[in-house]
């Protein structure tokens, strides 16, 4: 069983429910009024922590247009790195007064660094956890440089192949550490979900396993909890009308409430390894089927299966007993509807 990790106070593994994370990302539009509302809104909906993203245009790629730097398909075909990341990021200024709000209310706040001065700046907030973005899973010096603030690291690993994953989590060294499952499509296809990788990651390196989850809908991280998902991270958005660089794979509030709701009710569904009687079963077992009397026998007749019949309720002899008692004479006068019981049978001579 994976050591629990402590974000925040809140233990973090298999034996506890689904940690849950709002990916703000850049769904606050470039507005800080609508951040710290989304701040408010992930609260209401059930998250236990919000998440930023801690970079600038200028830290994560170069203001520039040659090969590569432009986009090619999906929701932002055509434009630059650069452009694109202006847009999305969370302006520094921006994060103490996020992570007040999001204190405020009793919401856990951290954030994703892309560089060391980003580490720095979330060092000084006090962030009690760093997640690292797929995109940079295989910047081991960043990961480095965050272990060493000895603080919990929350790793997705799309894109990476598994001696990716395994160089990062050697990297990690002793920081208390959990990977998140990740396919890095804007949006995912369920079908390229792959969910059975989770518990796969988990034996493989003995660290809880969580879902970073870019589908559209909820089915995919109810799913992941019923496979042992630790974290459940899902992007936020107070309205997809709205837009949002973001805004296409991301839950309104209401949706991410009911995400909430169900993922927990599926951990819940787990339990235990467990036979027998359930609480709510209770009495269950006085219907199940037993050996009654179904027609009127005489003192001395022998029973057949006209007479004795396995039916239900569950208050005569075990049904397994019928090849044994079909034969047998009556003890005494059997009238139909007695549950059959073996001192209701004559010794055999």
């Amino acid at each position: 069983m994976p050591r629990d990790v402590i974000i925040n106070g809140r233990p973090v593994g298999p034996g506890h429910p689904p940690y849950l994370i709002a990916e703000m990302s850049g769904n606050h539009k470039g507005d800080l009024s609508r951040a710290l509302a989304l701040v408010d809104a992930a609260g209401e909906a059930g998250a236990d922590a919000v998440k930023l993203q801690t970079y600038t245009a200028d830290t994560l790629t170069i203001d520039h247009d040659g090969p590569g730097f432009r986009l090619e398909g999906g929701l932002w075909q055509g434009r630059t790195l650069h452009d694109l990341y202006r847009e999305a990021h969370t302006p520094w200024e921006w994060h103490e007064p996020l992570f007040e709000r999001a204190r405020a209310i009793g919401l856990t706040v951290f954030s994703s660094p892309f560089d060391d001065t980003a580490v720095e700046l979330l060092e000084r907030l006090d962030a009690p956890a760093f997640k690292i973005a797929s995109f940079e899973l295989n910047d081991l010096p960043l990961i480095r440089r965050a272990a060493r603030s000895g603080r919990p690291l929350i790793l997705s690993t799309g894109l990476a192949t598994l001696g990716e994953v395994a160089e990062a989590v050697e990297a990690v060294g002793d920081a208390p550490l959990v990977l998140l499952h990740c396919v890095s499509g804007y949006p995912t296809p369920p079908e390229d979900c792959n969910l059975r990788t989770i518990p796969h990651l988990a034996q493989a390196f003995g660290v809880g396993v969580g879902l970073s989850d870019h589908t559209r809908g909820v089915a995919v991280p109810v799913a992941a909890a019923a496979l042992g998902a630790v974290v459940i991270e899902k992007h936020f958005t107070l309205s997809r009308a709205d837009g949002g660089v973001d805004s296409a794979f991301s839950l309104e509030p209401a949706e991410f409430k009911a995400m909430a709701d169900s993922v927990r009710t599926a951990w819940a569904a787990l339990g235990r390894v467990h036979y027998g009687v359930e609480p709510s079963e209770a009495g269950g077992r006085d219907y199940r089927r037993s050996l009654y009397v179904t027609a009127d026998v005489a003192a001395g007749e022998a029973l057949s299966a006209a007479s004795v019949r396995s039916i239900r309720p569950g208050f005569g002899m075990e049904p397994k007993q019928l090849p044994a008692v079909l034969g047998r004479r009556a003890a005494r006068a059997l009238k139909r509807g007695e549950p059959l019981r073996w001192d209701m049978l004559a010794p055999e001579t």
